[in-house]
């Protein structure tokens, strides 16, 4: 398995990604993560669609919280787009957050079981077993078209850059 130390740091310190790594112009690899009622997800359920793909270390943390906040009230801004936010928190925990918080817009992902998206999208955090913070955004043809690894766990993506470009998509 593919091993990057040093592109993103925790808290300052620097910390490693295993898997694959995806670059803009690549075919976005399917994966499978669950959904909050237990099913399995697949990417292929919005083949077709604009896809922004939101990773997070965990919705419990205020960064996390604030960064799935801001993509749920911009998916109804987004046309027939579909935002996917992926972590490594149990789905019940997912569930009782997006109930707590009015998230109704996005689909919530739990990758806690497999790693599959982590791994296939190189976003595992090897030293936590968590998600590093991320934006991709995938074509209608399934193409990768932009993707933000954040350079600093604790930090914001850049929301506006990434909301730019799938605007352009759609």
């Amino acid at each position: 398995m593919n091993e990057r130390k040093g592109i993103i740091t925790f808290g300052g310190s620097p910390v490693t990604l295993i898997g694959e790594e995806t670059k803009v112009g690549s075919k976005a690899p399917d994966f499978k993560a669950l959904k909050n009622d237990l099913s399995e997800f697949s990417l292929d359920e919005v083949k077709g669609k604009v896809v922004i793909i939101s990773s997070v270390p965990s919705i419990d943390t205020p960064v996390c919280e604030l960064q799935t906040k801001r993509f749920n009230e911009e998916a109804a801004k987004l046309g027939d787009a579909v935002v996917l936010t992926l972590s490594c928190d149990l789905p019940f925990a997912q569930s009782r957050f997006c109930a707590a918080d009015g998230i109704d817009k996005v689909i919530v992902l739990s990758d806690h079981r497999d790693l599959d998206f982590g791994t296939k999208y190189g976003l595992v955090i090897k030293e936590l077993r968590l998600l590093a913070r991320a934006i991709t955004i995938i074509d209608k043809d399934g193409t990768i078209k932009y993707q933000e690894i954040v350079s600093e766990v604790t930090k914001h993506p850049d929301y506006d850059k990434a909301l730019e470009e799938a605007k352009k998509l759609i």
